[in-house]
């Protein structure tokens, strides 16, 4: 399991390197979660530039992160997203909640526009 996390005043950004399959994801989602608990982050940033598998367990690990902020009315974004995985997020509707960025550098800016437009 490689995992590293970039905590910033509102966000914990969540940088994957290697697999998550059914074997890993329980362990991923209790180190994301345990982090995430110590935090006083809102949102949720995966970097998947490193990822180079996920299958549906993947999709349950952001689908239970987003459960986990939403009542805080946080964010997950996923940042670079390869092509491959871009589709099974794209066929499992994950979208839907979560949005996408290139990388970590566009994903917090894309936070920080959102809270100017809502505190603006």
């Amino acid at each position: 399991m490689q995992i590293k996390y970039i905590n910033t005043s509102r966000s914990l950004v969540v940088s994957i390197d290697g697999e998550i399959d059914h074997h890993s994801a329980a362990d991923y989602r209790k180190a994301i979660d345990d982090e995430f608990l110590k935090t006083k982050a809102v949102n949720i940033i995966f970097d998947f530039s490193k990822l180079n598998f996920m299958d549906s367990s993947g999709i349950g690990l952001i689908m239970g992160r987003y459960k986990l902020i939403s009542p805080v009315k946080g964010r997950v974004i996923l940042a670079g997203v390869s092509p491959q995985l871009d589709r099974l997020i794209s066929i499992s509707g994950i979208y839907k909640i979560a949005d996408w960025a290139k990388n970590i550098n566009e994903a917090l800016a894309k936070l920080q526009e959102s809270e100017v437009v809502k505190n603006g």
